[in-house]
C-alpha cells in the first residue's frame, strides 16, 4: 500500500504521479534516532532515576520540542547538550536529583544505542534494489565513537549528515536542502525515511518524498492540507517493499 489505510498519499502527489514524475527518488536518507537505532536502550536510566521507564518518552518529546524552539528563536546548542539539559529540567519537575554520573550515562547510552532488529534486512533490501543509502541526524558527529558503527550498520551507508553543519534542527527546511546540495541532486531525488511525521513533513516541504516507519508510539498525522508520507509501514522491510514497488 502507498499509505496507511484511510489516508490520501501525499498532499500533492499520489502513487501514480510519483511513478510518472520526472525525478523518482533514488536516494534514501534515514533519520537515525528511533528510526534506525532503538532509543529504548536509554529507558533503564529513566527507570532508575524516576522509577518509571516511560519518562524516556517525556524526555524525548521535550527534546524535540526544545530543539524546535531553539531553531525558531535563532539559537543553537548540540542535541547532546540539549538532551542533558532536558534531563536536568525533568529532574527539577519530578523532584529527582540528577548527578554528573547520570549525565555521563545518558551521553554514553545515546552514543551506543543498538539498531532495531529489522534495520539490517531493510537496508539490504533497499541496497539490493539500487537505492543509495544515507543518514541525516539531529545528533552531532562524535570524534571518538560513531553510533552507526557501534550498531554495526555503517557499512550499508554511503554518507552521514548532521544538522550541526547548518546549526538548525530538523524539520527546518535548510537541513534537507543542505543534503540535496551536498549530493548535487534535486530534492525530488531524495526520500526521507523516518519514524516521525514531523521529519517527513519537513522533508516534503522542500520537495523530497517521505516514508514513515510507524514504530510503536508513531503514526501518520491525518490532517487535511498537511503532506502525508507516500509510504507507511510498521518496519523497515515493509517500507522497503513499498518504495521498491513505487520507484524501482
Amino acid at each position: 500500500m502507498a499509505a496507511a489505510a484511510g489516508l490520501e498519499p501525499g498532499s500533492n502527489t499520489g502513487a501514480h504521479d510519483i511513478k510518472s514524475a520526472a525525478v523518482a527518488p533514488s536516494i534514501c536518507v534515514f533519520d537515525v534516532n528511533e528510526t534506525l537505532l532503538d532509543i529504548e536502550f536509554i529507558a533503564p536510566l529513566f527507570h532508575r532515576l524516576f522509577g518509571d521507564a516511560t519518562v524516556l518518552r517525556e524526555w524525548f518529546a521535550q527534546l524535540i520540542l526544545y530543539s524546535n524552539v531553539i531553531t525558531l528563536s535563532g539559537s543553537y546548542t548540540t542535541f547532546f547538550a540539549l538532551g542533558q539539559g532536558v534531563l536536568k529540567m525533568l529532574g527539577s519537575i519530578h523532584g529527582v536529583s540528577i548527578r554528573e554520573a547520570d549525565i555521563d550515562e545518558l551521553r554514553q547510552r545515546m552514543l551506543t544505542m543498538p539498531a532495531h532488529s529489522d534495520v539490517p534486512p531493510g537496508l539490504k533490501r533497499l541496497k539490493d534494489a539500487g537505492f543509495r543509502l544515507m543518514t541525516l541526524t539531529n545528533s552531532p558527529p562524535d570524534p571518538q565513537l560513531s553510533p552507526l558503527k557501534h550498531a554495526g550498520i555503517d557499512g550499508w551507508l554511503e554518507r552521514s549528515f548532521s544538522v550541526d553543519r547548518v546549526r538548525r534542527f530538523k524539520p527546518a527546511p535548510q537541513v534537507y536542502r543542505m543534503v540535496a546540495e551536498e549530493l548535487d541532486v534535486p530534492p525530488a531525488a531524495i526520500c526521507l525515511v523516518a519514524a516521525h511525521v514531523w521529519d517527513t513533513i519537513g522533508a516534503q516541504s522542500v520537495g523530497c518524498s517521505g516514508a514513515l516507519v510507524a514504530r510503536p508510539g508513531n503514526a501518520p498525522l491525518p490532517v487535511h492540507g498537511l503532506p502525508q508520507p507516500q509510504v507507511v509501514a510498521p518496519d523497515l522491510p515493509g517500507v522497503a517493499a513499498q518504495m521498491i514497488r513505487l520507484w524501482r
